[in-house]
């Protein structure tokens, strides 16, 4: 049984393309019923990263304290859906050229050396391999890949970091430009491997 961690960062509810693509993403995915989806919705918000964050969760989780654990315990919740996933499939709405603040809260939660990565001598080593991530990618203005696209090379880097190097992009990218780029992008959907 596949397991897909659906992630979905846009605001715009509805209306939001992300979430269209996403929804279809996951339709194709779980296709055959052999598959269970957990869903992540950040939309209302992800608690920053702080000086007690890093307190927390770098405090091995036998040696927290009451508050440390209290702390740490949505980062962990988010560690252990991300790990028990086999594919995530992530809403990347572009805000502003890059991802949505929540979307970055939740790679920072999940930034943790000897969680998501390590150190060697001969650099980072993600942790987190043998996964997929299907990016549904959604912007007003911002083309994929140009010079103005601050959020999907972030993306494809943090993953990378934590080791899930098998990234697929479908973007529905420069709507407000013309063009039938939301079709393009259901079209896309349709040749994804299930």
């Amino acid at each position: 049984m596949t397991k897909i961690l659906r992630i979905e960062s846009s605001i715009k509810g509805e209306n939001s393309v992300s979430r269209d693509l996403t929804d279809r993403i996951v339709a194709r995915l779980t296709a055959s019923g052999d598959a269970t989806v957990t869903l992540r919705d950040l939309s209302g918000g992800v608690p920053l990263i702080t000086a007690d964050w890093i307190g927390a969760v770098f405090t091995p989780a036998e040696a927290r304290n009451a508050e440390q654990a209290r702390i740490a315990a949505f980062s962990d919740e988010l560690l252990a859906e991300v790990r028990a996933a086999d594919v995530l499939v992530i809403a990347l709405p572009v805000y502003n050229f890059g991802v949505p603040a929540t979307l970055k809260s939740w790679f920072d939660h999940l930034a943790r050396k000897g969680e998501t990565f390590n150190y060697t001598e001969t650099g980072p080593v993600g942790l987190l391999t043998g996964k997929r991530a299907i990016i549904a990618m959604a912007s007003d203005g911002t083309k994929i890949g140009s010079a103005i696209d601050f959020a999907s090379g972030y993306v494809r880097h943090m993953l990378g970091f934590f080791g899930i190097t098998e990234v697929e992009f479908i973007a529905a990218d420069a709507v407000l430009f013309g063009g039938d780029v939301v079709a393009q992008a259901h079209s896309a959907i349709g040749k994804i491997a299930a």
